[in-house]
């Protein structure tokens, strides 16, 4: 076949240009402002300004893109089949739709240029490219960055634009002007002895630094390029006590872009190494392109304390950091150059890993951290460590801000895995499965919350041929075996504290830690209960030393626990502390009680580990037992056991799956909500479909899963997006509110006839209703603004509108606005005069439900 991103260059201009400008308003007289910024918003003919195109345009030229695409291939060579085009035409159609909420100004926009532009239609739309084939995805890519580059060229072309663009080439010459005097400032007079090694200096940091080790995984890419691997996460400051709304949320390359000190705190895997390494390759590169302006002219310094603090010797003054470091170049490093380069404040001085080195040196580490910002002032600093190594505001004397990297969303996830499998060289098939795994599979979703975490299950995945998530126990004890073993041991870190603890050992000290907090109902513990609990333990399994340095190094090293706050210990993943605790059990033949507590939903879990470590027959009389209880949810409980039992005799595997015969599939709308009550996230792996079951079971199904609402459940969702019955896709569309808005806008309703009903309680919901075009039946449920719905509906999609407001309508003359609109509905008695302000092409109705 011939390849989609050849075929999507072949577009000439003359195909293109014609159907972006049916996108846009006429440029005429009075138009646009000359001396004024133009929103591209306000640019879109479907926009607010101007309604003589609908989004339906937006398809018909996204469809006309494709279908001149697909033209342009030779005889027999599609790069895509039917069905794929369609959907590359809907993903390019609201991407295009986008135009209509993106609130950059047209010179903005021209600046970004081709590929940044498209790169913000995608990721402005509600739908993405996500499940397109390679070919699919890479057609699709390559439209929108052809779409987007004869957008930017009918900006430039409008006479406003040009007229406009002089005094914005004159502010940006002035911003260039300042970038030049900022440039010299931090770039004095040198020799060129120094300038000669500065260049060699930043030569071999991009060499060093330019890749990324991932330590402790059995299989997969070990290395790979920093600027695939690297990924942009959120750091948080806290205000007032806490990280919410009242917190600073920056990305994590821009901490230093406000704040000239920072101690970034991260947990075991998070990402503080390699945000090093970036700061220094992008500090190094000198190209300016990241815009980041506050790294031009600087030097990076890179000072992991695992290597420059060594026993018994003293911290290293700035002539000797390149030798502290082995760097191979030091030798040819002129005399005074580092000082040189700290004066003038030109220094980004990266401290990685306070936690690596020995409590004990930790105090003389912040007296060197202190005497170097002192003696050295104006440069930027970036100090990294675990959450547990130091007190809160440890370096707040000397000035540093205190940061914490957050947990990967969603979508860096997907981003993550993505990036991991193309270095890799793997199948994007085995990609998108982990995908899959992880957004149906509760412990794995938990599980993904860090690179160090979604790399290990890229290559665990992998090298199990995609059969991770049915073999739990195996994922734990890998992931164990990478945290607690190899990844110090691969990274050639001496213990700090110098007390090392065999990998049997802290897993047993771990477990106790876990099954006392599973027991108790806690989520964390008070710092002295897991001191007496190690310190009971420590005999028996042959530990020196005292309880306080077992704990320390556990909460160190383990990448298991941390302290929320001082004095207190939990897990940083509860999938951990199930898996532990539940090991623990087993060894304890605690039975009864796992299974007196199966109607707790914090033990589903424990229980389903549990039967993962027990022995076949302790593992059948766990079964039978549970189905002896007469609960759905002790029946659902067994009937996923099955998959974790590592041997169950046939009369048993008969008795548990009679007993949820009665249950699945749900036989009624009451019975999929009491199902989806008693067995929560359990149902979704004993559910069917959608293949091979009737339309009604595909709607009892779809609303079991519906009132679950979780993630997983919105991806199981998806597979019965397709489905033709009637009742399938109404419950789909009455769904929305028990779920994430946007994700479930872009999985789901994106995906549905347009004429089934959604309700709406906000204005965010019209605003994520338009950005899919429009939504031809609305039922808003609660107050509004009238402003809201004539201003965020589209107008030409709406056919059939119903208000269930608390109060009396008083006014509807604003009906008028919507021109396809046939009928309405209301929930309040109206007074003759406000009946007589509905157009005569509207219908009224008066149902509470607002069925027309």
């Amino acid at each position: 076949m011939v390849d989609a991103g050849v075929l999507g260059a072949r577009l000439a201009s003359s195909a293109v240009a014609p159907l972006v400008k049916k996108l846009f308003v006429r440029d005429q007289p009075g138009a646009g402002l000359v001396s004024e910024p133009v929103r591209i918003s306000g640019l879109v003919s479907f926009g607010r300004e101007k309604r003589n195109v609908t989004p339906k345009d937006a398809e018909k030229v996204a469809e006309e893109l494709v279908r001149r695409a697909l033209k342009a291939a030779p005889p027999g060579e599609r790069p895509v089949e039917h069905d794929e085009a369609v959907a590359v035409k809907n993903a390019l159609a609201h991407s295009l739709s986008a135009l209509g909420t993106i609130t950059i100004h047209d010179y903005e926009a021209v600046a970004l240029g081709p590929e940044e532009f498209a790169r913000r239609l995608r990721s402005h739309a509600a739908v993405v490219a996500f499940g397109l084939s390679a070919d699919g995805e890479f057609l699709y890519e390559r439209l929108l960055r052809t779409a987007s580059l004869h957008i930017l060229n009918f900006f430039t072309q409008r006479s406003t634009y040009i007229a406009r663009q002089q005094t914005v080439q004159s502010q940006q010459l002035a911003r260039l002007v300042q970038a030049v005097d900022v440039l010299l400032e931090r770039l004095p007079s040198q020799s060129a002895e120094d300038a000669g090694f500065e260049a060699r200096y930043a030569d071999h940091v991009s060499g060093r630094y330019g890749t990324l080790t991932i330590y402790g995984l059995d299989a997969g890419t070990r290395e790979w390029p920093l600027d695939t691997a690297y990924l942009s996460l959120e750091a948080t400051r806290e205000r007032n006590g806490h990280t919410g709304p009242g917190g600073l949320h920056v990305p994590a390359e821009r901490v230093l872009a406000q704040q000239d000190q920072v101690l970034l705190r991260g947990v075991a895997g998070s990402g503080k190494t390699t945000l090093v390494q970036w700061l220094a390759v992008t500090t190094a590169g000198r190209t300016y392109e990241h815009g980041l302006t506050h790294l031009v002219g600087r030097v990076p310094f890179v000072l992991p304390m695992r290597r420059i603090v060594r026993p018994g010797r003293e911290f290293p003054i700035p002539g000797d950091f390149l030798k502290a470091v082995g760097c191979p170049v030091a030798g040819e490093q002129p005399t005074g150059w580092v000082e040189r380069v700290l004066r003038a404040q030109r220094g980004v001085l990266l401290v990685d890993g306070i936690d690596e080195i020995a409590g004990d040196r930790r105090a003389a580490a912040r007296r060197w951290l202190r005497e170097l910002v002192r003696t050295f002032p104006g440069n930027l600093w970036l100090v990294t460590s675990r959450p547990s190594a130091v007190p809160e505001k440890w370096l707040d004397a000397e000035g540093f801000a205190e940061l914490t990297l957050s947990p990967m969303s969603r979508d860096d996830v997907a981003t993550f895995v993505r990036r991991w499998h193309r270095a890799a060289g793997a199948e994007e098939s085995v990609g998108t499965s982990l995908l899959q795994s992880v957004r149906t599979t509760s412990e794995l979703n938990r599980l993904a919350t860090n690179p160090l975490m979604c790399g290990m299950l890229c290559a665990l995945h992998r090298d199990r041929r995609g059969f991770l998530p049915q073999d739990r126990k195996s994922l734990y004890e890998a992931a164990l075996t990478m945290l607690l073993e190899r990844r110090d041991r691969e990274r050639e870190l001496v213990h700090p504290d110098g007390v090392r603890i065999p990998y049997a050992t802290q897993v047993q000290l771990l477990q106790k830690l876990a099954w006392w907090l599973i027991r108790n109902s806690r989520a964390e513990m008070d710092r002295s209960d897991a001191l007496h609990i190690i310190g009971q333990a420590m005999p028996a399994v042959g530990l020196d030393g005292t309880p306080e340095d077992v704990s320390q190094s556990l909460l160190l090293r383990s990448g298991l626990l941390r302290e929320p706050a001082e004095g207190r210990v939990d897990f940083v993943h509860r999938t951990f502390q199930d898996y532990l605790g539940a090991r623990l059990a087993v060894q304890e033949l605690d039975f009864d009680l796992l299974v007196n507590n199966s109607a707790n939903d914090a033990w589903e879990d424990v229980i389903l580990l549990a039967l993962a470590h027990a022995r076949p027959r302790e593992a059948e009389q766990m079964l039978r037992r549970l189905v002896a209880q007469d609960t759905a949810r002790g029946k659902l409980l067994a009937a996923a056991g099955l998959r974790y039992a590592t041997e169950v005799d046939a009369r048993v595997r008969a008795v548990v799956e009679h007993g949820v015969e009665s249950l699945i599939p749900p036989r009624g709308l009451v019975e999929a909500q009491e199902l989806a009550r008693a067995g929560g996230d359990l149902v979704l792996a004993l559910l069917p479909g959608p293949e091979g079951i009737d339309d009604t079971t595909a709607a009892t199904v779809t609303a079991t899963v519906a009132y679950l609402g979780s993630e997983a459940a919105l991806h199981f969702l998806t597979r019965f997006r397709k489905q033709p019955g009637e009742q399938v896709q109404t419950i789909l569309a009455a769904s929305w509110q028990l779920f994430d808005r946007e994700l479930y806008a872009r999985d789901i309703l994106a995906h549905l006839p347009r004429q089934r009903r959604v309700v709406v309680r906000t204005a965010d919901d019209l605003r994520t209703l338009r950005s899919l075009g429009g939504w031809e039946h609305i039922m808003v449920v609660g107050a509004y603004r009238v402003e809201d719905l004539t201003d965020l509906i589209v107008r030409e999609r709406l056919t059939h509108l119903a208000l269930d407001a608390p109060h009396p309508v008083e006014g509807l003359a604003w009906l008028s606005a919507f021109p396809n609109l046939t009928s309405v509905s209301v929930s309040t008695l109206l007074h003759p005069d406000v009946v007589r302000q509905i157009p005569d092409r509207v219908r009224l109705d008066t149902s509470p439900t607002g069925e027309s």
